[in-house]
């Protein structure tokens, strides 16, 4: 196979375009810091830390604490890709879990992992699925001025001599029941 094969040519170019588009449809980053915020609230409680000569093990009574923990944001983390409608609850959850992992873990990890676990947990409980793009018909391309609204449905002219009878809410009243309570305009 040589360089000048153009079969692969743009395969790397819609790989990276697929993935672009799946990323966009979901928290992806927000689950991206949760996964990571994981690794070092597992990982330093193990630890046996080299300085020179001397070993310092990081190892402390809540070592199985901080691995559940760790293992859940990983959890919460890649959920969070596959499963995008509990971004609300995987994002509570993952700052509930950042909170307990300061006293029991280390200050979080070192606060590294705490604070990736708190970012993350903010990003998915903020993320909303975006609106869904038009169908267009194939070949046609809508020119700017198509929905540009006409300028005679606003004020034309003093005195409101364009203005709507519709939105006229000056003879309402409580009375007759007209007063524009339930009116969404």
């Amino acid at each position: 196979m040589s360089a000048e094969t153009p079969a692969a040519s743009g395969q790397f170019t819609r790989r990276r375009l697929q993935f672009r588009s799946w990323r966009g449809t979901r928290p992806f980053w927000a689950g991206l810091y949760i996964l990571l915020a994981g690794f070092p609230i597992m990982y330093f409680p193990y630890a046996h830390l080299q300085i020179g000569n001397l070993t310092v093990a990081m190892a402390t009574t809540a070592g199985a604490g901080s691995l559940i923990i760790g293992v859940l944001l990983v959890v919460l983390g890649i959920s969070l890709w596959y499963q995008k409608h509990i971004r609300t609850f995987a994002g509570i959850a993952a700052i509930l879990l950042a909170l307990v992992s300061l006293p029991v873990s280390n200050f979080g990890g070192f606060v590294m992992g705490f604070l990736l676990a708190l970012v993350g947990g903010a990003m998915a409980v903020a993320w909303s699925p975006g609106a869904p793009p038009k169908p267009q018909p194939e070949g046609e391309i809508p020119s700017a001025g198509d929905d540009a609204p006409e300028e005679a449905a606003y004020f034309s002219g003093p005195e409101g001599e364009g203005v709507d009878e519709s939105n006229d809410l000056s003879g309402t009243s409580p009375v007759n029941g007209a007063n524009g309570r339930h009116s969404a305009g």
